[in-house]
């Protein structure tokens, strides 16, 4: 290999720049020169690229975002689309391409090896830690630190007043975010896509609670649960516990942005050289993972469609502690 592209698609996550560090300094040490795409797929297509070296990526290590930038591409979801980006990518000279990213940034990979010949490597970088084939996804930690910043701060003001906050967290369809921040910032309810959906059962659940409850009541919900989020669930929650000080909070993209971890930039430097180690043993259509403190390589067709289990004993521990 002479040459490698680096891109970051989908949703940003803290520690998609430490990858990107550790994709430009792993190729140099592997004698490979480096290619970076601006603004994801669409950068491929576009033909946005810059050249990278050690003094690019210096001071970077710190920031959150991406200082590639990450956009949708509706043309390459297309063959043809497709087939203009890896054309792009040859008359650069690239051998392989380096994507950071989560579900959709790998399915968009996978076409562009299979279609085109395009050796392509993934980095899992999404906070929602939703991929299988690694224990943390790059900006998972540094989200649930940002969201158990945030929900002990609501809890000082849930004291004070003695009300009932339904603080809404990221995970479109995985709970991690909402589970851990849960038991993190003693919840004393935790509503995940993956365990208790049903209205009925919210309900009693919390009626229980709310019985041995002489101060504050802090409900943490995941966003893709099936009750639609916090806004809907306190509508549902208004006929039967309206006579409690009910308050909605939705963290939202605040989970997203900060400087990563150290956890966050560890794995991501972990991650990113990784990535360049199986490209330089001539792998493709492959995600880096660590599990268990070890590197795991998994085929990324094996990622798709399979969302990575929630640990119902730490579901369990919450119910006990509450």
């Amino acid at each position: 290999m002479k040459k490698i592209a680096v891109l970051t698609s989908g949703g940003d996550a803290p520690g998609m720049n430490a990858a990107v560090r550790a994709v430009v300094r792993s190729s140099q040490y592997f004698g490979c020169e480096v290619l970076g795409v601006n603004f994801g797929y669409r950068g491929l297509i576009e033909g946005d690229f810059k050249p990278m070296g050690h003094l690019d990526v210096s001071g970077i290590i710190q920031r959150g975002g991406t200082i590639l930038k990450s956009a949708r591409s509706e043309k390459f979801r297309e063959k043809e689309g497709r087939a203009i980006a890896a054309q792009n990518l040859r008359n650069e000279g690239v051998d392989a391409l380096v994507a950071i990213g989560g579900d959709g940034t790998f399915r968009g990979g996978t076409l562009l090896s299979q279609e085109q010949g395009i050796n392509v490597v993934g980095v899992p970088g999404t906070i929602d830690n939703d991929l299988i084939g690694t224990d943390e996804t790059i900006g998972y930690d540094t989200a649930l630190n940002t969201a158990m910043e945030a929900i002990d701060k609501i809890r000082d003001t849930a004291d004070a007043h003695e009300r009932l906050f339904l603080v809404e967290v990221m995970g479109r369809d995985a709970g991690f975010i909402a589970l851990e921040t849960g038991i993190a910032c003693g919840a004393e309810l935790i509503i995940l896509p993956e365990a208790l959906k049903n209205i009925k059962d919210i309900k009693q659940s919390l009626r229980d609670i709310l019985k041995e409850k002489s101060r504050s009541t802090l409900v943490v919900v995941s966003e893709g649960d099936e009750t639609g989020g916090a806004i809907k669930l306190s509508s549902e929650l208004e006929e039967d516990f309206g006579k409690y000080d009910m308050r909605v909070c939705i963290l939202g993209h605040v989970q997203r942005g900060g400087s990563p971890t150290a956890h966050d930039r560890v794995l991501a430097s972990r991650l990113g050289y990784e990535a360049v180690h199986a490209i330089h043993n001539g792998m493709s259509e492959v995600m880096v993972g660590v599990i268990s403190n070890e590197v795991k390589i998994t085929p990324i067709a094996e990622t798709f469609g399979i969302i990575k289990k929630i640990n119902f004993e730490l579901y369990e521990l919450a119910k006990i502690l509450r």
